[in-house]
């Protein structure tokens, strides 16, 4: 996306930038500006699904202020927001993509997100979360490589295992992010530079041989792949364009257009729980791929809205064993 592409598409009113010195300058005052939705807007949940673990060294909440570094189309960004006053989203910048950041500030907060056809139903689970939830929105980064890779990493690992991943390759590999973050944080590498991270360190960083080799063949292809997923009219035909990279399958490109663009629709098939969890919640009982898809079929164009309603708010199966211990091949 062009900067100011999404301030002048939206419904929701975006001041203009106010600058001061250089932000590429590591204390540098911030560009800053004022978000009002048009909408109600439950900030935290919304923006934090772009998170990864509760150690994500590109994200973090403080005080009510969330942070997020990124690496955007015009180099590295630190972004700070908070809801200053009711229905008011302050925000500032810090870095040579800092303008970036603020232009694309309300699609980050769930601007192109339109639930007004989502119809709840008569499901008391689903109309409950919804009733409970009225600031929800979907929150896209339209940073698609940054979410592919995330999404490669949690491939087929436990949620602790891929973000213990994710934070020691992005610290290691990525960039520091400039401004006043409460802790270091660090934007991803660049695409390029996910191509050339060597072979031990992906060991060191707790991630397979599979895992690795389909970063570094996503990197290669990296700029083309995006440009096709930005292109693509509709989910299908951005599965098409991720699921053409060998080692992505259909739930990696799903959970890329979770995050980079806010898919309402789209549904992690071959997740190890979510079948399982849609299940009991929705019969109280768990189901399979298959049951799951049939189950979320009367809200289709909003399936992905049903699922993170439920995730808020639905009921949860009791455990009832173990849970799974992490595997770690490492040297020690």
């Amino acid at each position: 996306m062009q900067p100011g592409t999404v301030a002048s598409t939206s419904r929701d009113t975006m001041p203009r930038h106010r600058a001061a010195r250089d932000p590429r300058a590591p204390h540098a005052r911030p560009l800053e500006t004022e978000y009002r939705p048009a909408h109600p807007l439950d900030l935290i949940r919304t923006v934090m699904v772009q998170r990864r673990g509760g150690g994500d060294p590109t994200m973090l909440v403080e005080a009510g202020v969330i942070w997020r570094a990124s690496r955007t189309p015009e180099g590295v960004a630190t972004l700070a927001l908070h809801e200053g006053s009711p229905g008011v989203i302050r925000a500032a910048a810090w870095g040579p993509g800092a303008a970036w950041a603020l232009s694309q500030l309300p699609a980050l907060c769930g601007a192109h997100d339109d639930p007004t056809s989502f119809d709840p139903g008569s499901h008391p689970v689903v109309a409950a979360a919804h009733h409970r939830n009225p600031g929800l929105r979907l929150s896209r980064s339209d940073l698609v490589f940054d979410a592919l890779a995330g999404a490669i990493i949690e491939q087929k690992v436990t949620g602790m295992q891929a973000f213990a991943a994710w934070r020691r390759l992005v610290t290691w590999f990525g960039a520091r992010a400039p401004g006043p973050t409460p802790r270091p944080l660090f934007a991803p590498p660049e695409i390029e530079g996910w191509r050339h991270i060597p072979s031990w360190a992906w060991h060191r960083a707790g991630l397979e041989p599979p895992q690795s080799r389909a970063i570094v063949e996503a990197a290669r292809r990296g700029p083309s792949i995006v440009r096709a997923v930005e292109a693509a009219a509709d989910g299908p035909a951005r599965d098409a364009a991720l699921t053409s990279l060998h080692g992505v399958g259909p739930w990696t490109a799903a959970e890329t257009r979770i995050r980079a663009l806010g898919d309402p629709d789209a549904v992690s098939v071959g997740d190890y729980h979510l079948a399982h969890e849609i299940g009991f919640a929705l019969t109280g009982s768990r189901t399979d791929d298959d049951g799951m898809l049939e189950l979320l079929d009367p809200w289709a164009g909003h399936r992905q809205r049903v699922i993170r309603l439920i995730g808020l708010g639905g009921p949860r199966e009791p455990r009832r064993g173990p849970r799974l211990h992490p595997e770690d091949h490492r040297d020690r």
